[in-house]
């Protein structure tokens, strides 16, 4: 028996308890051991982190997904868990010192990352409690960390093999270093920003008496980053430039210290910028760090003026005057450029002012390109240091043939370049992070600074021999280091675990294309290097949620959406189903709470449509395949239901979200809701309650994917389905086919009906007026539903009589149904002349503004100088006119 639904339909309510019975009983473990596996992982979200629009869209779609394969009888897992998040994580638990005027320094590392874990423990929980308003079914009974202990060994064993086979190594290299968090950064965290900085040229003094051709004793050189100059090693020249070819290989003193440095010849130098001569920093520059390999220089010899701050330091050579030392290096620019302008060194540049006068400036004024640090917010500095690096290039082999070969399949195929293109080009990666907050690099040094890796300290001594004094590296692996093995550490990995060896390599990752080679590549390198083979066969990479108005969502534009907010306001429901529906292969969604409202309202009328069946006696169906029909409505329905799976399968294998959304949508709302619920009213036998029972039922199932919450409620309340819930349901096997006969004659008469209700309101005629009709000579389709369905077509077409002969002479609208013409008399139902004159004016105030906008559009001007959000109301405004047209012409043709 079924239980009597509310009549008004309350999200809130229906979440709450769903979320803790599915999660309470355990259904969103995989418990079908002879089942095939089917398995996804989350990305997995700072710990730190709460729910952001682009977290709802990415978990949604992959919530959709396991939910179908589970109702599809998989033995579905959702690994679920967080990421230590190094930084952001360290950065938050200073942050609480800092309101504390306390700080990390005065604590030892051992007790700061204990503060770390008492921090995670009460607070870092927030965003998994998020996830389940938003309904994902994740196995949280599996729910991970990346520094479990289990996940931890993972690491380490992986960082200790790599180090043995020669794919981790030390080296000295520039890094972005970051100042105001005093760790390296890899460049997929640095941002650029455009900065309003000057470009500022100064004269190098030659050595020893040379001069150039043209009689100079100078080379002139131009940066916008004069402080650095305090560290130049040499000038580059370009070696087939004309005017420096008698220098190469002579020096330049430099002002301010006095070092001698050489002129060397690099194609580094462009003859056509500038001066063609360039000042070379190889300590403090990465197009410069080059130039000084090729020039010779090793990296231990490139001179570094930066200390951990970006303050000046003292050069090895010891030759920048005391003045300088411990300046940030911002105010070191100002006081060299003050010097090298009071000692005649800095080339004034010409420029006019507003008047137009001739004047002088120190510098050319220039917008730069500037990395920021994504995290601490200020520039970041090159930085000369030594750290930890993974062969890459070595890595990325495997990966890209797996791309290339179809092994793994990148969805949509576009991203293909993009994936080539970086990883063709990949260069070290940069592990090391100077924090204490994270999984600590398993390297132990000798005095000398020999490093012996190994998975512990024993061991590390083992190697390095007895009475040798080891001590431990400070540092901790970038937290992406840890991330990359997440499809097969969390599930036991290096052990031999059933999980592994059941659900590993996964079936499939989903992920925002901004991670591609943060996460998804470097899980595609760690994945071959560890197990050998592939994490997962496809990936699928949406796009970003924008807001209304296409620009990317930021706080400091204030434009940010809170799905919690929008779970409040129409229910996650239709939050979710929004998410999928709008999902088109990537292409990046704009916020529109009127399409959320919209699916809220889908929801309701699902709620109100079930309704409506209890009260006719509808309840849940006892069978999986479709009930006998003779009807024909109910064998048309039966029908639909088969092609609706089908589209829906077809589409969910191709992931494409947006089309099985719509297709589950259309068939809801259209044709169950719109037309076979009125189809049947007043004829509800046994044979019709058995079906539309057995279609609701259907319908929940289909839906379930994409609305979760309201479908396992109305399935509940639908009938006793005991250890049965929606859930764990049976996808649908109709066990039946589309009947091509019912198919033609249902859809015979929604034509018909259709086409009147368009006419009525195009010539304003009230929707329940009933009207009579003529067909001369019916096609055979249309004489049977005529014979058969004379009381349907009554009251829901509202024809009647309709006669099978020609129609009297007069005004007449005319409406067609497949291959039949239908006329309706006019005559006393509406006045035709008054009602030609409305249509006719309309119709000329619509054709004028069309025209006007249609001149508006065609200016380029307008196109391309006014606002974004004008051009596209303008589009908008001249479709609209441009349809009302159309619909007003046809209008008059009816009335002839």
């Amino acid at each position: 028996m079924s239980t009597e639904l509310p009549k008004t339909f309350d999200p809130a309510e229906i979440e709450a308890r769903w979320y803790a019975h599915w999660e309470e009983n355990g259904l969103f473990r995989p418990d079908r051991p002879d089942a095939e596996p089917y398995t996804i992982v989350n990305p997995p979200p700072n710990v730190t982190g709460s729910l952001h629009i682009g977290h709802a869209l990415d978990n949604t779609l992959q919530d959709v997904v396991i939910r179908y394969e589970r109702l599809r009888g998989k033995d579905a897992l959702w690994v679920v868990g967080t990421d230590h998040a190094g930084i952001a994580t360290q950065m938050v638990v200073e942050r609480q010192l800092e309101e504390r005027q306390d700080k990390r320094t005065n604590y030892s590392r051992e007790d700061f990352v204990a503060k770390v874990w008492e921090w995670k423990e009460e607070s870092g929980g927030a965003i998994t409690r998020q996830l389940r308003r938003l309904g994902c079914s994740m196995d949280w009974s599996r729910e991970q960390f990346t520094m479990d202990e289990h996940f931890s060994n993972a690491v380490l064993k992986t960082f200790v093999d790599l180090y043995n086979d020669g794919l981790i190594y030390r080296d000295k290299r520039l890094v972005n270093w970051d100042p105001k968090l005093k760790t390296a950064i890899s460049d997929l965290e640095v941002e650029t920003h455009e900065v309003k900085g000057g470009f500022w040229h100064f004269r190098y003094p030659l050595a020893d008496g040379v001069t150039l051709d043209d009689g100079r004793d100078y080379i002139e050189v131009a940066t916008t980053r004069p402080e650095t100059m305090l560290a130049d090693m040499a000038i580059a020249v370009h070696p087939d430039d004309e005017r420096y070819m008698s220098v190469v290989g002579k020096h330049v003193v430099l002002p301010i210290t006095g070092r001698r440095v050489p002129i060397v010849a690099d194609e580094h130098a462009d003859p056509e910028l500038g001066s063609g001569a360039v000042k070379i920093t190889p300590g403090h520059d990465f197009n410069d760090f080059d130039v000084g390999k090729r020039a010779g220089f090793k990296p231990a010899e490139m001179l570094n003026m930066f200390d951990q701050e970006a303050a000046v330091c003292q050069t090895a050579d010891g030759l920048i005057p005391e003045v300088y030392l411990g300046l940030d290096r911002f105010e070191a620019r100002e006081i060299v450029v003050s010097w090298m302008k009071e000692f005649g060194y800095l080339v004034p540049v010409k420029s006019k002012n507003k008047q137009g006068e001739e004047i002088e400036l120190d510098a050319e004024p220039r917008t730069i390109a500037t990395p920021f640090g994504d995290r601490g917010g200020v520039v970041i500095e090159p930085w000369l240091t030594d750290q930890w690096y993974v062969d890459a290039e070595t890595l990325a082999k495997k990966p890209i043939e797996a791309v290339k070969s179809g092994e793994v399949e990148i969805v949509p195929k576009s991203w293909e370049k993009t994936y080539f293109n970086w990883m063709d080009n990949i260069q070290p990666w940069c592990v090391s992070r100077q924090l204490w907050w994270g999984h600590r690099i398993p390297a132990w040094y000798d005095e000398e600074g020999n490093p012996f890796v190994a998975l512990t300290e024993e061991e590390a001594q083992a190697k390095a021999g007895a009475g040798v004094t080891l001590t431990r590296d400070e540092d901790v692996l970038d937290t992406w280091f840890s991330s990359a093995l997440w499809p097969f550490a969390t599930l036991g990995w290096p052990e031999k675990t059933d999980l592994v060896e059941k659900h590993y390599p996964n079936d499939l990752l989903i992920s925002g294309f901004d991670i591609l080679f943060f996460w998804d590549a470097r899980m595609m390198m760690m994945g071959q290097y560890n197990t050998g083979q592939n994490p997962w066969p496809r990936l699928y990479l949406h796009g970003l949620v924008r807001a209304a108005d296409g620009q990317k969502m930021s706080k400091s534009k204030g434009n940010v959406v809170d799905p919690l907010g929008l779970i409040d306001q129409y229910g996650a429901d239709a939050l979710r189903f929004f998410m999928a529906a709008m999902e088109s292969q990537g292409r990046d969604i704009k916020m529109d709470d009127k399409r959320i409202e919209g699916y809220r309202n889908f929801a309701t009328k699902l709620w109100n449509a079930t309704r409506f069946c209890q009260s006719n006696g509808i309840g849940a169906s006892t069978s999986i395949a479709a009930p006998a029909a003779n009807h024909a409505v109910n064998r048309w329905i039966i029908g639909e239901v088969v092609e609706t799976q089908g589209q829906l399968e077809s589409a969910m294998a191709d992931l494409r979200f947006d089309a099985a959304a719509n297709t589950i949508y259309h068939f809801v709302w259209d044709r169950f809701c719109d037309w076979y619920l009125e189809l049947i009213k007043g004829n509800i036998d046994d044979e019709t309650k058995a079906v539309a029972g057995w279609v609701l039922d259907q319908i929940l199932v289909m839906l379930h994917p994409f609305m979760p919450f309201i479908t396992e409620e109305l399935w509940s309340k639908q009938g006793e389905r005991a250890h049965y819930p929606l859930i764990t349901a049976k996808w649908p096997e109709p066990g039946a086919s589309v009947d091509p006969q019912a198919k033609a004659e249902i859809d015979w008469l929604i034509a018909l009906t259709s086409a009147v209700r368009t006419a009525k309101n195009e010539l304003g005629i009230a929707p329940g007026a009933k009207l009579e009709a003529y067909v001369a000579s019916p096609s055979a389709l249309g004489q049977r539903v005529i014979e058969a369905s004379g009381p349907a077509i009554e009251r829901l077409a509202r024809l009647t009589p309709i006669h099978m002969a020609d129609a009297p002479a007069g005004a007449a609208m005319q409406v067609s149904a497949g291959e039949d013409a239908f006329i309706v008399p006019l005559e006393g139902v509406i006045d035709i002349a008054a009602e030609k004159a409305r249509l006719d004016k309309a119709l000329a105030a619509s054709a004028k503004e069309a025209k006007s906008l249609e001149g508006r559009l065609s200016n380029a001007n307008f196109v391309e100088r006014a606002a974004p959000e004008a051009v596209d109301k303008a589009r908008a405004d001249h479709a609209h006119h441009t349809a009302e047209v159309a619909r007003l012409e046809a209008a008059l043709a009816r009335l002839g």
